[in-house]
C-alpha cells in the first residue's frame, strides 16, 4: 500500500461536506512558505522587508509540506553529526520569526497587521489566519512529533472536534472505550448529530479492533496509555488495520507527551496533545495541538483551524514556548516520582490495585515500553471502598482536587466523579470504570513528602 503522506485523505475519507470541499483544501497556504530573508532594512525601530512577500492571509493559502516543517527552525549551529536530544532541542530552538535574536521568542500579541498598500500584501494579515508567534510554536512541536505540520487549537477539545470534521454522514470512526470523558463526550453525544457512525471497542484487543474496522471506517481514535485505566493498546498494529481499510489513525498522546512517545513514528496519522498538560506544564493555559503526516492531511486540518477560527491566540502560544523549555526535565522528575508511589501503593494493604505500565505486574507493560521511552506520570488505583477513595482525596495535603494532569504541581481526583462524570454510570461500569478508581497525576514535589502523605490518607480512612 503506498505510505499514507502520499495519499490525499479525499481518497480516503471522502470529501469533508459539499460546503467545505467547495472551499478547495488545496489552495490552503502555509506560513512555511514565509521567511525573513537577509535582504532586511532597518528603519528607526520600524522592521521593512525589502523583499515583496506572498500573503500569509484569510484567503486560502497554499502550503509547502514536501521537506517537512523542520525548514521553520533549526538547533543552533546545527551539523550533520547526530540529532539532538529533546531536552537539547527545547532549549536551542530558534524561530525564523524573530530577526533580533530574542532568547525569549517575541510575543506578536495583535489581531491584525499592517499591508504594504491596498493591493500588496505582508506575510501576515489577521491573527485567525497565522500569526508568528503561533507558527514559532507549531514549527517546534513539528519538529518533537516528526511531523510534516503541527497546528495549535484552543483546546484540545478543539483540536479533537476538528479531526472529527474530516468525516462525512455515514463515515465511521472506531474509537476506544477507556479515554478521556471529554472526547467521550464529543464522540458520544456531538458527533453523531453530524449522522458520523461512532463505534466503541478495547483498543487493547487487537481482534475486537479488526473486527470493528470496516470498508466505511475512516478513522479509528485510541489513547495508550488510556485514561484513565492506564491500558495499552499495540499502537504499530492498529495503524497496519486501520490502514489496510483505508482509515486514518489518531493517537490522543497527552499523557505520554512527545518527550517519551512518538506515535507518528509508529504509523499513525494524527497525534493530538492537550498542551494544557505536560506542554505547558504550569496549569496556566488551554490548548491543543494536532501534529500531522501527509501534505493532503495537513492542508485539510489547517483549513478547518482558519476556517473555524480555533486557532490558538498569540498570548497563549508565547505560556506555552515559555513552559515547553522544561518540559523534559519536569517529566524526569515527575515520571521518577510517579515509579516511586507507584510501588508504594502496590505494596500497601488498603490498595486492591495500580494502574501504571512502570509496574512489573502491568499486563502491557512490555508492549509500552516497545513504543515509549518511560511510563510517565499518570496512575490510578483501586480500593474497593467509595468511602475510603473519598477519605484519601480529601485528606491528602499535597495533592490538589482537581481535573486535569501534567502539572508541576500533584494532582488528584475520582475520575467517575469530575473527569468523567459525563459517562453514564452504567456505561463505566461495563467498561470496568468503578467510582472507587483514583487517578493521580504525580508532580515534582519531594517524593518522600508525597508518600508520606498518601500513607496517612489510606491509614486514617474508613475501613
Amino acid at each position: 500500500m503506498a505510505a499514507l503522506s502520499s495519499v490525499s485523505l479525499r481518497s480516503l475519507v471522502g470529501p469533508v461536506s459539499t460546503d467545505l470541499d467547495d472551499r478547495d483544501f488545496g489552495s490552503a497556504k502555509s506560513p512555511s512558505s514565509f521567511q525573513f530573508k537577509k535582504e532586511v532594512n532597518l528603519v528607526g525601530k520600524r522592521l521593512m522587508l525589502s523583499k515583496k512577500l506572498v500573503p500569509h492571509c484569510s484567503k486560502d493559502r497554499e502550503m509547502d509540506v514536501s521537506t517537512s516543517a523542520l525548514v521553520e527552525g533549526v538547533a543552533v549551529n546545527d551539523v550533520d553529526v547526530k540529532e539532538p536530544s529533546i531536552s537539547t532541542l527545547l532549549m536551542n530552538f530558534e524561530s525564523k520569526y524573530d530577526p533580533y535574536g530574542a532568547i525569549s521568542t517575541p510575543l506578536y500579541q495583535t489581531a491584525t497587521f499592517k499591508q504594504p498598500s491596498a493591493t500588496e500584501n505582508g506575510p501576515y494579515d489577521y491573527t485567525r489566519s497565522g500569526n508568528p508567534t503561533r507558527d514559532a510554536l507549531e514549527s517546534l512541536l513539528s519538529k518533537l512529533d516528526k511531523a510534516d505540520r503541527a497546528f495549535c487549537f484552543t483546546s484540545g477539545m478543539a483540536a479533537l472536534a476538528a479531526v472529527t470534521h474530516l468525516l462525512g454522514a455515514g463515515e465511521e470512526i472506531i474509537a476506544g472505550d477507556d479515554i478521556y470523558g471529554g472526547s467521550d463526550r464529543l464522540l458520544s453525544q456531538v458527533t453523531p448529530k453530524t449522522s458520523i457512525v461512532v463505534k466503541r471497542v478495547n483498543t487493547s484487543d487487537l481482534d475486537e479492533v479488526a473486527s470493528a474496522v470496516g470498508p466505511k471506517t475512516k478513522l479509528v481514535w485510541i489513547e495508550s496509555p488510556t485514561n484513565p485505566r492506564i491500558q495499552v493498546s499495540d499502537i504499530r498494529k492498529i495503524a497496519e488495520i486501520a490502514h489496510a481499510q483505508g482509515a486514518l489513525l489518531l493517537v490522543d498522546n497527552s499523557i505520554m507527551s512527545p518527550v517519551l512517545s512518538q506515535p507518528l513514528q509508529l504509523g499513525a496519522d494524527i497525534v493530538m496533545h492537550s498542551a494544557t498538560k505536560f506542554i505547558s506544564g504550569h496549569s496556566d493555559v488551554m490548548a491543543g495541538v494536532l501534529a500531522v503526516k501527509g501534505e493532503s492531511l495537513a492542508k485539510q486540518i489547517y483549513f478547518l483551524q482558519n476556517a473555524e477560527g480555533s486557532g490558538l491566540a498569540p498570548f497563549d502560544c508565547w505560556i506555552c514556548l515559555r513552559g515547553i523549555k522544561t518540559m523534559a526535565l519536569r517529566i524526569e522528575k515527575q515520571q521518577e516520582n510517579a515509579q516511586k508511589i507507584a510501588e508504594f501503593l502496590s505494596s500497601h494493604a488498603r490498595v486492591k490495585k495500580v494502574n501504571y505500565a512502570g509496574l512489573p505486574n502491568h499486563p502491557g507493560r512490555s508492549l509500552h515500553y516497545s513504543q515509549a521511552k518511560g511510563a510517565g506520570s499518570v496512575l490510578s488505583f483501586i480500593t474497593g471502598s467509595v468511602p475510603l477513595s473519598k477519605h484519601i482525596v480529601e485528606t491528602t495535603k499535597y495533592f490538589s482536587i482537581t481535573v486535569s494532569f501534567g502539572s508541576v504541581k500533584s494532582l488528584i481526583s475520582m475520575p467517575c466523579f469530575m473527569s468523567h462524570a459525563s459517562i453514564p454510570a452504567a456505561v463505566r461500569e461495563a467498561r470496568g470504570l468503578t467510582e472507587d478508581l483514583i487517578r493521580i497525576s504525580v508532580g515534582i514535589e519531594d517524593v518522600d513528602d508525597l508518600i508520606s502523605d498518601l500513607d496517612n490518607a489510606l491509614n486514617t480512612g474508613p475501613l
